[in-house]
């Protein structure tokens, strides 16, 4: 089976509306709502993601089971957004500075100077 990248469009509205027991006016509702941004194929049809139905499933959890409406699905849905964001940004600089240390570590001793690491 090929691999399908998370963020490719490739389901249908109606697919979608099976997979997370929603009707498809309702998937309609969330796009106006801009809780979820489908992809559009060339003859404008509705494609959704792997990460849009993961997406949609968080949407469902808020609004099913802890009883939350669609103006704080919003707000719960971008702040979340802004957190993983923000968590990928740290983990890049994370890793920047651990290779930056390794080199400085590797050119300290490549002269000589040694360093007690704590």
């Amino acid at each position: 089976m090929d691999y399908v990248a998370p963020d490719e469009p490739c389901y249908p509205i109606s697919v979608v509306a099976r997979m997370v027991s929603l009707h498809p006016q309702t998937l309609r509702c969330y796009e106006r709502a801009g809780l979820v941004v489908p992809a559009r194929s060339a003859g404008n049809v509705r494609l959704y993601s792997q990460a849009d139905i993961e997406r949609l499933h968080k949407i469902c959890r808020l609004t099913d089971e802890l009883g939350v409406n669609l103006a704080a699905v919003e707000v719960i849905m971008r702040l979340t957004d802004t957190i993983e964001q923000l968590q990928a940004e740290i983990d890049e600089l994370q890793s920047s500075y651990e290779s930056e240390i390794q080199r400085l570590r590797e050119h300290l001793s490549v002269n000589g100077i040694v360093i007690d690491p704590k």
